[in-house]
């Protein structure tokens, strides 16, 4: 009589196999907020590939954060949340997208390319977040993946800490 295999990884492939719209994925998703004066990484959320970018948004915001400005592409848009967040007391510039029937206005596309800008400075970030092997990990589960993406959010605010204080910057 054969013995049952008992799989190694049984305990972490509930946390990173699931579907989306049908289609299995595998992994996990790296959500991060980052103060837009100093390009230093505030906030990190490690999920399922399953779960949807928007609903970690609220989570991700830090009132302590330099400025009151919230950026977001086009994923983002809801009345719901612009009207909460507003009245939380941010600022909101999220990207207006246009629909299958209808595309946006041209007031709506300089809107989008002015929300642009300022988004592109974060972007430097998951450039030198890259340069550090990106969000590959080699590890299984969330607890210790949600570790690893820490310590390389960790070690590049460090570097970028260095390199404020050099130029006589003081972020905190």
């Amino acid at each position: 009589m054969m013995k049952p295999r008992i799989s190694l990884f049984a305990e972490h492939e509930r946390e990173d196999r699931c579907t989306k719209i049908g289609d299995p994925l595998v992994g996990l998703t790296n959500h991060v907020s980052v103060d837009k004066r100093y390009k230093l990484i505030r906030k990190i959320t490690v999920t399922n590939a399953a779960v949807a970018d928007t609903t970690v948004f609220e989570a991700l915001l830090d009132p302590s954060n330099t400025s009151k400005a919230v950026y977001a592409d086009r994923g983002y848009p809801s009345a719901e949340r612009e009207s909460a967040l507003k009245q939380a007391g941010w600022h909101v510039h999220i990207q207006r997208r246009g629909h299958a029937t209808k595309g946006i206005s041209a007031a709506q596309k300089r809107r989008n390319r002015r929300i642009a800008t300022p988004r592109a400075r974060v972007e430097h970030v998951f450039g030198a977040l890259a340069q550090m092997g990106g969000k590959l990990v080699r590890c299984l589960g969330i607890v210790r993946t949600t570790f690893a993406l820490h310590l390389k959010a960790a070690s590049y605010n460090l570097k970028r800490l260095v390199f404020l204080k050099e130029r006589g910057l003081a972020p905190f």
